[in-house]
Order: structure tokens, then C-alpha cells, then sequence
């Protein structure tokens, strides 16, 4: 079979399905690029590794742009390079060797969300819909054209794991319909216009710092798109880290911050009310409030 060498990177879930549907459909897979897990970050996602081992496809987890591994993909001479969710840009001199072109799928509907942790930043956001985009790597990140894309709806009780794993399964999508296309030469490939999109970094887990002067939902937003398994949304209350995984935005008015009921645990906001479901104090264990909670005064309003 004719162009249908790749080496692949990849890491995360969307990394393995992805992975699996490229050997469902019988692509040889000479090498994959992975990640060795970082200690500080909760490994909730399936491994790009463990697969590759239950395949005996070789594997490596140092950097893919080091020279000696540059080499080793000009020695590998592969039809195409895939990206799925590989976290390090490649460079220009491996995005010009296979013949194929060299593609990214991505999980946003491109242009918009390029860059970092796109499915939180479209919960954070706000927005009702995302999707996945498979396009050509350029030297600009998600700038490429685009071979296909697929929308995912975003409902409003969605958490980012929710929209994450809707993503996930249209990226796969996505790559059934392109593989054969592109293996056969006569993919699409569409002009991307940047100027209707937006860009966006990476998150740290400090970012999740709640501003209470911000609206209800605007908090609410921030709290489903970065709760579990990701590193919650955060106040302070009398000096102590208290994270708020789970929240609701109801009507009402009341003091930026300030404690207005026990049951349900309602707080103030720039605008409306937040009823807080689930909260943990730093290192104590998360609390459902499905009962009253003997707690008064304020959080903190605002970064410091």
C-alpha cells in the first residue's frame, strides 16, 4: 500500500484513539513520539506508551526536534508526520520531509482556539459549540489549511472532561473520513483565515483564581471548565485555599464575595448570585453541600 508510512506524536486520549484508528485502517506505523508524564500533573488519560507497547510499534519520549531524532525521521522517510495532541511544536525542517505534508488534528473548530488547552478555554468562554480541526502544520501554530473538521455542541451544564471527551470522538471522525483521502492524494486542503479566529495560551493551575466581581455566570464558566480532573477554580476564605468544583448561577443580587445564605451556600457576584454545591478547604476533602454549611463573612473579591 502506497503512501501510508507515518510516524506519529501523539499523547492524551485524543493521542491514542487516534492512534487505533490509523491501525484500524492499516496505516504502518513506523515510529511514535510521546511524553514521558509529568509527576505534577494528574494522569486521569489514557497512555500513548502502553499502547504503543501492546502494538510493538517502537516508541521515544525525548524530543522529536533533538537533531539525532530529526535524522532518524529522514532515515524513516515516512509518507506523512501526524500530530495529536503532542505538545511540543515541531519545526520547519520535520514538517518538510514527508512528502504527504505534515498534520495536526486539533481540538477546536480552527480558526478559532488556536493554541493552548482549547476545550477549557472554550468552557471558560462561554461558547455553545467547538469541535475538532485536522489541518497542515506550518511554522505558525494551528494556522494551516484545513483538511476537515467536525462541530461538537457545548451544552451549559458541560464540564470541560464532558466537552473534552465529545472532542475526543470527533477527532476520530475527523481522521476516518481523511485518512483515505489523504492517502490517496486528493484531500481537501482549505485556507485558513486567521483574522476570523483567536489565539489563546496555556493555563496554569493559579489562573483558576476566582475574581468575584465578575458575573455569576462568568464564574460558573471558569468553575465547569477547569473542575475535575483539571485543577479547580479557587478563592480565599480568612487566609485558607478553598476550591469550589461544582457551582450554579441563580438570580439575585448581592456584595461581590459576601456569604448571603448557609442552605443553599449562596454568594455574591458583580452580577447575580452563585450557589456553591462542592467545595474542599486545601488539604481536607471535598464537601457536597446537600446540607448546611456553618460559614459567614466573605471570600476574597479579587486577585491580589
Amino acid at each position: 500500500m502506497t503512501n501510508n508510512r507515518l510516524v506519529v506524536c501523539a499523547y492524551h486520549n485524543v493521542g491514542c484513539r487516534c492512534i487505533a484508528e490509523l491501525l484500524r485502517q492499516g496505516a504502518e506505523i513506523a515510529l511514535i513520539f510521546t511524553h514521558e508524564d509529568s509527576p505534577a500533573e494528574a494522569i486521569w488519560f489514557e497512555s500513548v506508551r502502553e499502547l504503543a507497547g501492546r502494538h510493538g510499534i517502537p516508541y521515544l519520549t525525548t524530543d522529536l526536534n533533538m537533531p539525532e531524532n530529526i535524522e532518524l525521521v529522514k532515515m524513516i522517510a515516512p509518507d506523512f508526520i501526524f500530530s495529536f495532541y503532542y505538545r511540543t511544536m515541531i519545526n520547519a525542517e520535520l514538517l518538510e520531509i514527508p512528502p504527504g505534508g505534515a498534520l495536526n488534528l486539533h481540538g477546536s473548530y480552527l480558526p478559532k482556539y488556536r493554541g493552548r488547552v482549547p476545550v477549557n478555554w472554550a468552557v471558560i468562554k462561554g461558547e455553545t459549540e467547538t469541535g475538532a480541526t485536522l489541518h497542515y502544520m506550518v511554522a505558525k501554530p494551528d494556522a494551516g489549511d484545513i483538511v476537515d473538521q467536525e462541530k461538537v455542541a457545548i451544552a451549559f451544564t458541560d464540564t470541560a472532561i464532558d466537552v473534552f471527551q465529545k472532542v475526543t470522538d470527533a477527532a476520530v471522525t475527523v481522521l476516518a473520513r481523511s485518512w483515505p483521502l489523504l492517502r490517496a492524494g486528493i484531500a481537501p486542503r482549505i485556507p485558513m483565515n486567521l483574522g476570523d479566529g483567536s489565539y489563546f495560551g496555556g493555563r496554569k493551575p493559579a489562573d483558576g483564581l476566582i475574581d468575584w466581581t465578575r458575573s455569576a455566570i462568568q464564574i460558573y464558566n471558569l468553575i465547569r471548565g477547569v473542575t475535575h480532573p483539571y485543577p479547580g477554580a479557587f478563592t480565599f476564605f480568612e487566609g485558607k485555599k478553598v476550591i469550589i468544583w461544582q457551582a450554579w448561577p441563580v438570580e439575585g443580587e448581592g456584595e461581590p464575595g459576601k456569604i448571603l445564605s448557609q442552605n443553599p451556600l449562596l454568594v455574591g457576584t458583580g452580577k447575580g448570585l452563585l450557589e456553591i454545591r462542592s467545595i474542599q478547604e486545601e488539604e481536607k476533602k471535598e464537601k457536597y453541600l446537600t446540607c448546611s454549611l456553618t460559614i459567614t463573612g466573605s471570600f476574597d473579591i479579587t486577585p491580589s
